[in-house]
């Protein structure tokens, strides 16, 4: 498993139709026990865990603390965050933002 994505319905089933494997999450619950079950916080092996945990920024807001925790430690999966079914959320940057901040070139 390379890839795992958590966020909206919609969005878990676009994914899931090119191969991708997903978790829907409505509330911090569900998003939370996604979470620590492919991170292998739950009881997932390590070599079942995918390479990249995509996050719309949705469930990424509803999981700040943990999210920020698991960047610090600098393993696998890496976090992407995207926009969800309705855009950006207020207050995100987009990744294009972030690339032209840290390097001040437009892409």
């Amino acid at each position: 498993m390379e890839y795992f994505v958590i966020g909206e319905r919609e969005l878990v089933l676009g994914f899931k139709l090119v191969g991708v494997d997903g978790a829907i999450a409505a509330n911090r619950s569900e998003a939370l026990e996604a979470f620590n079950r492919v991170t292998g916080m739950g009881d997932v092996p390590v070599p079942e865990r995918p390479k990249v945990l995509i996050l719309t920024e949705e469930v990424s807001s509803l999981l700040d603390e943990e999210v920020l925790v698991w960047q610090k430690k600098a393993t696998y999966p890496l976090i992407v965050e995207i926009p969800g079914l309705n855009g950006h959320l207020s207050g995100k940057r987009s990744l294009s933002d972030a690339i032209r901040d840290a390097v001040g070139i437009q892409i």
